[in-house]
């Protein structure tokens, strides 16, 4: 018994032998255990999800309310804390809920929803204190007692799991650990946690801590109860067991004592020898120092080599340049083609009008003369010939066609333009049985030309990168998003945003019903379904975030209270732009997502105008963060996807708004006004850019001037009552389009990376 060492696991002390001899009378590996009848520690195989929260043996968490039954003594109960509640109740004569007091921090929250399974008492369930906070408690009377808390999920009715996550302290001790009351009971029930034995000492006070993982401690009552005299747990004896014979024998205090003293000098030597391999080491750091320095010399030489490279890198660029200059010539050439191809054409198309003209001429009077001729075969075949040069002639044009588009599409794509799409939606009933007409013409639709009928028999035209007319679906829009999409796998910033007046679509194409998804949704079960194609080679953590830009504020639309401070736009030391405080819903399936973007509708702020009935007065924002790490080379991204559903751009004069929902369409028409500001300047390649004029562009800073690939939605109306509105988002959507930005490029990671080099120095020190 003298060679044994003691080593403790899940509660179960256990003696190794300290050599590799046997054990002189009880074989070679003897355990040391508790009692049999000890019952409080679970078998680890059937712990249950209750135990694995908790920290004190001898508690128990009960999945039901208070009952007034459990009293049963009538001194029993010291303190009664109804937390959240103002008030004090008496429920009976020897039980009283007292109001919220001895607290320290957190806020009160209530809620008027039924509590399943309450007991007897169901509005103790009713009120709660979350956040950070502690309860203080003096006056109680020197002992033992016992300690009830009861919890209810009143706040995050919705879920997930895992939202609330915390741990609960009493006297310093922890007696629940990554506590999850949705995990366990779900929403709006009941859960307590029972039999939790304190010592009070002479001071008289008691003191339960509630401390955040993830999200904010809540706590609905705190019952302090006096502990029965003689209540006390008995100590488990120890045994000795051999693993072969399962042998045992009692230990008794003083040779525990030995063991554990021998066991002591044991580590002491080893403290010993490990102060020596730390001397060691500490030379071997020296060496490594003097070897660092050597280095230091090295890269001395290599930062030489690198102002060598730097030189050769400017002429480079000067390189670069005339490429560029080159590049100008070769466009303006194209220009000068373009032109004379046009003349050719028209050219070409006059003969044809006369071929036609020619050919009608002479099929009258080859009918006229069908008797008198007699080599009429011969005329006919040289009208066939006429016919099949005129359509070899079509057949060249529109060949012509394809590669003037397909040079145009090359161009756009060197200069970076914003990509602009064009979608109108059907007359509505009520337009149609107004006798309503359509002032849209979608006959060069395919080729991204739409016309706009401005009265008589005049028509605009304007030039889109794709144009939709009312019978394209859902499917058909997300199609051509959808390569923009999978670049925010690939680590490129994206932003996809909807604009047009109020009731032209733009909720329905970001976000439709639910039987016809839009792009929000359609989007992010594309990032799933790539992510999980791409599981062999990457890992990718998804994260949502809702805000709204309202009255020239930013709201958080997954907060469940209000703020207690604005939110504000920042500016990392990398230069990307974000909102400090905001909720970031991590992600993991579709279902996830569906929950989280009804939450955030939900909660959206929507007015009545003349315009529509139920229109929104916000700008929404579905932010989408993603961290990609390459399996192979380590390589890790951060990228953003923004998809925005911006307010209606009505006027004023249009809407008829009075009161709140005038100063509402104010703020509104003054962001979309500074976000025109900010694309004329860029059109015009200004050198102040006015981000800052309003809270929707400075949010969308990195994605309308930056390095990013972005995508706009203009949302279109089709009657002739909407003209002005429709002209005036059509030239706007055309001045976005001439947009140049700079080359997309990925959004690395650097966090990795500097906090290996951290660890390196703090190393080396």
């Amino acid at each position: 018994m003298e060679d044994l060492q003691f080593s403790t696991f899940n509660g179960v002390t256990e003696a190794m032998p300290a050599e590799p001899s046997c054990f002189s009378e009880f074989g070679e590996d003897v355990r040391l255990r508790r009692d049999p009848e000890d019952s409080a520690v679970p078998d680890e195989a059937g712990e249950s999800l209750f135990d694995s929260m908790l920290c004190d043996s001898n508690s128990r968490l009960v999945p039901s309310g208070f009952s007034s039954s459990s009293c049963t003594e009538p001194d029993g109960v010291l303190r009664f804390v109804n937390s959240g509640h103002e008030t004090t109740v008496e429920a009976s004569s020897t039980l009283k809920f007292m109001g919220d007091s001895s607290f320290n921090g957190g806020t009160v929250l209530r809620t008027d929803e039924d509590i399943t399974d309450a007991g007897d008492f169901p509005f103790l369930y009713q009120s709660a204190r979350f956040g950070n906070f502690c309860y203080q408690f003096h006056g109680l009377p020197r002992g033992d007692c016992f300690v009830d808390l009861h919890f209810a999920e009143i706040i995050y009715t919705n879920g997930p799991k895992g939202i609330r996550v915390f741990d609960v302290l009493i006297q310093e001790d922890k007696v629940l650990s990554e506590f999850d009351i949705f995990s366990v009971v779900g929403a709006n029930k009941p859960l307590q946690l029972v039999g939790v034995r304190v010592s009070v000492k002479e001071d008289g006070e008691l003191v339960v801590r509630f401390q955040g993982i993830n999200g904010s401690p809540v706590v609905n009552a705190i019952c302090i109860r006096k502990a029965p005299e003689g209540a006390a747990p008995q100590q488990p004896k120890e045994y000795l067991r051999c693993n072969h014979c399962a042998s045992e024998i009692e230990v008794s205090s003083a040779e525990k004592r030995l063991m554990r003293t021998k066991a002591t000098d044991k580590y002491e030597k080893k403290i010993q020898q490990l102060t020596t391999d730390c001397q060691r080491k500490a030379n071997e750091c020296h060496e490594a120092w003097m070897s660092l320095t050597a280095a230091n010399e090295q890269l001395e030489k290599v930062r030489m080599e690198l102002d060598n490279k730097t030189f050769q890198a400017r002429s480079l660029d000067q390189t670069v340049g005339e490429q560029a200059e080159n590049l100008r010539n070769i466009a303006t050439m194209y220009d000068q083609h373009k032109k004379s191809w046009t003349a050719a054409i028209n050219n070409m198309r006059e003969k044809i009008r006369i071929m036609k003209e020619e050919h009608i001429r002479l099929s009258r009077d080859a009918h006229s003369c069908i008797e008198s001729i007699p080599e009429l075969n011969n005329m006919v075949a040289g009208v066939q010939a006429l016919v099949a040069q005129c359509e070899d002639l079509k057949l060249k044009y529109s060949e012509e066609q394809a590669k003037r588009k397909q040079l145009y599409n090359q161009i756009q794509e060197t200069k970076g333009n914003i990509r602009v799409f064009c979608r109108c939606r059907p007359l509505s009933r009520e337009e149609s049985s107004n006798g309503c007409a359509t002032v849209v013409d979608f006959d060069a639709a395919k080729d991204g030309d739409l016309g706009v009928l401005t009265g008589g028999s005049n028509k605009r035209t304007f030039k889109f990168d794709r144009v939709y007319t009312p019978k394209d679906g859902q499917v058909d829009v997300f199609a051509d998003a959808s390569p923009l999409v999978v670049s925010v796998l690939d680590g490129y910033n994206v932003c996809i945003f909807a604009y047009g007046q109020t009731g032209t679509g733009k909720t329905f194409t970001m976000e439709g019903p639910e039987h016809n998804r839009g792009v929000n949704y359609r989007t992010l079960e594309q990032l799933f379904s790539v992510a999980r194609e791409r599981s062999d080679a990457f890992t990718y953590n998804l994260s949502v975030s809702v805000l709204e830009v309202y009255n020239e504020q930013i709201r958080d639309l997954l907060a469940t209270s209000p703020a207690s401070k604005k939110l504000e736009i920042k500016q990392t030391s990398e230069g990307s732009h974000h909102v400090p405080g905001i909720v970031e819903a991590k992600v993991d399936n579709i279902n996830d997502v569906w929950s989280v973007l009804q939450a955030g509708s939900n909660a959206r702020a929507v007015g009545s105008n003349n315009v529509n009935e139920h229109s929104s007065r916000s700008h929404c924002i579905l932010c989408i963060m993603v961290k990609t790490k390459n399996l192979m080379n380590g390589e890790c991204t951060k990228s953003k996807l923004w998809l925005v559903d911006l307010a209606g751009s009505e006027r004023l004069a249009k809407t008829d708004a009075q009161g709140e929902r005038l100063k509402e369409a104010q703020n509104i028409n003054k962001s979309l006004s500074a976000l025109g500001d900010v694309i004329y300047a860029l059109a015009t390649k200004s050198s102040h850019i006015p981000y800052r004029n309003s809270k929707l562009t400075h949010l969308l800073q990195d994605s309308l001037g930056g390095d990013s690939k972005t995508l706009m939605f203009v949302q279109i109306s089709p009657s002739e009552h909407d003209l002005s509105e429709t002209l005036s988002s059509l030239n706007f959507a055309t001045r976005v389009r001439g947009v140049e930005l700079g080359h997309a490029r990925k959004q690395i990671d650097t966090s990795e990376l500097q906090r290996v080099k951290a660890l390196v120095r703090e190393n080396l020190t």
